[in-house]
């Protein structure tokens, strides 16, 4: 079976794809032949680069781990990490290269879905999998901005692409006359952040001061801009919440050895636990232990000499594989530490995770620590599970909330018990860009009836075994994160499309050499 082949007298289903970020060009471009319709309810592509991106925001993979296989950075051997101003005219290219506008309806935005077949006889089993696309069973409505209306439009296969980050802030709770309403100051989420202009969040921080509440990559490109903001004699300190620690990396170096031998070749993930991985790989796993904590130790030897993490008490206390294998792990602005030595930004670590204000500002460990503050920032993160209970359907919406806290998706994309959806952006890697690329690629051939999905309770079975993997690798595992076995995850969805798995040309570069989305070219069928 030829991947790249359209199956011949195929009905093509009408689909629609809701979200125009990154995974949702990949599956309008993919699924390009079944005529899509894109919902966006912005006015732009490109997702949370442009709606959720500082000024400062910058990739944090080259630029060669971040592209589609079919359509390469121009400036692709330039080293420097893309801002996201460059992403945005990158997939601007990407939509103008390969036509996608024509499907992208903007300002269009889905506030509801209805599932127009519950009340049949068919109960949520193999069954819906296996009815035959050929007739509707979503009905989308959609509010369109220029009528203030909301209009409805029947598909028979959704692709859900609205993401995890953006449009709902996670905002922590406080308990009673303790929240943000005791503050006299001004508090406000990255999400809101990321819409001022440039000169208005240097008018926003400048000699004020700024409590940035978090410790991940915004937190710290938040704390940043805040140092710079406030250069000069009036210049106010910035000082970060760091309530959970993770490992920050400088670069893409470890002691003058490239990150990728590590973790992205196919020999360093031979040493990590995977699905379906049989007895003999199991006992390889238990007796490399050893060697996976030593490389972990040896990447945490280089952070600790780099970075001044002992100085100012930042050094985690986990190993580095678990942040990894969580995709966790930040890359750190190259000028943050030296704004640190300067005094601008100052670190509070307290003994709870829990803080709450009072009226000049922010108060930890009790009430024991108080910080005044100005503006609170507050980089929380989002709460991607809400975006999609807002818009499914009862009881499809109850099942978002897995007992694990980890959405099962089987191959990362079909959750078995919501038939004819996908969810794409919903997995992560080192590349989410290839991760959702791929997976676009396999959901076409899904579409086509070239792929036929195991039972519901086959797929039930292997997504809790890769969230049990997850459990026993890292903490952090609530993330669904396939960092560490990636390329065996890619090798599973290659055979089922009828390519070969190994795509290196020789067996020493397929040995130790990094895979990337350059390695998953589809070939063109020949005439």
């Amino acid at each position: 079976m030829d991947g790249g082949k359209v199956n011949p007298g195929r009905y093509d289903p009408k689909v629609a794809i809701i979200g125009c970020g990154i995974s949702g060009l990949a599956a309008a471009k993919e699924l390009a032949r079944f005529n899509p319709v894109v919902f966006e309810a912005t006015d732009s592509i490109g997702g949370v680069w442009k709606h959720c991106s500082y000024h400062s925001t910058k990739l944090q993979t080259p630029r060669m781990d971040y592209e589609f296989s079919d359509y390469q950075w121009k400036d692709r051997k330039n080293s420097s990490f893309p801002s996201h101003i460059e992403i945005l005219d990158y997939l601007d290219g990407y939509a103008t290269h390969f036509d996608l506008w024509k499907f992208i309806r903007f300002q269009n935005k889905v506030v509801e879905i209805k599932h127009l077949l519950l009340n049949d006889d068919v109960n949520h089993s193999d069954q819906y999998w296996r009815r035959p696309i050929g007739q509707p069973i979503w009905k989308i409505g959609v509010e369109d901005s220029s009528s203030g209306g909301v209009k409805w439009q029947e598909f028979e296969f959704v692709v859900m692409c609205i993401g995890k980050y953006g449009d709902i802030a996670n905002i922590p709770v406080f308990p009673p006359e303790k929240g943000p309403g005791v503050f006299n100051g001004k508090v406000m989420h990255s999400m809101d952040y990321c819409k001022l202009k440039k000169e208005e969040t240097v008018e926003l921080l400048k000699g004020k001061k700024v409590v940035v509440v978090g410790y991940k990559k915004s937190a710290i490109d938040l704390a940043l801009e805040c140092a710079q903001a406030n250069a000069g004699e009036e210049g106010e300190p910035c000082t970060m919440i760091v309530r959970s620690l993770h490992w920050i990396v400088p670069s893409y170096s470890i002691w003058g050895l490239p990150f990728f031998l590590f973790f992205s070749t196919r020999f360093s993930q031979f040493l990590y636990e995977r699905p379906n991985q049989g007895f003999l790989r199991s006992v390889i796993c238990n007796l490399s232990d050893p060697l996976r904590k030593f490389v972990s130790k040896f990447i945490e030897s280089y952070l600790t000499w780099k970075l001044p993490l002992r100085k100012y008490g930042l050094k985690p206390d986990h190993p580095f594989l678990e942040d990894y294998a969580s995709c966790q792990m930040a890359i750190l602005p190259d000028t943050f530490f030296d704004e640190a030595d300067r005094g601008m930004i100052r670190f509070e670590r307290p003994a709870s995770p829990d803080w709450c204000f009072w009226e000049g500002g922010v108060l930890l460990d009790d009430g024991s620590t108080k910080l005044e503050a100005d503006l609170v920032l507050l980089a929380t993160g989002y709460d991607g599970k809400a975006k999609l209970k807002l818009v499914l359907p009862e009881p499809y919406r109850g099942l978002i909330d897995d007992p694990s806290g980890v959405l099962p998706l089987y191959r990362g994309m079909i959750h078995p018990e919501i038939p004819h959806m996908a969810f794409v952006g919903y997995i992560e890697s080192v590349s989410n860009l290839h991760t959702s690329e791929l997976r676009c690629k396999w959901l076409s051939r899904l579409l086509n009836e070239q792929i036929e999905l195991p039972s519901v309770k086959t797929m039930l079975e292997r997504t809790k075994e890769e969230t049990e993997i997850m459990r026993r690798t890292t903490r952090f595992y609530k993330r669904h994160c396939i960092s560490t076995y990636s390329i065996n995850h890619s090798d599973e969805m290659c055979e089922e499309m009828g390519w070969g798995s190994w795509r290196k040309k020789g067996w020493l570069s397929e040995a130790f050499s990094p895979y990337n989305n350059q390695d998953y070219i589809e070939k063109q069928p020949e005439d």
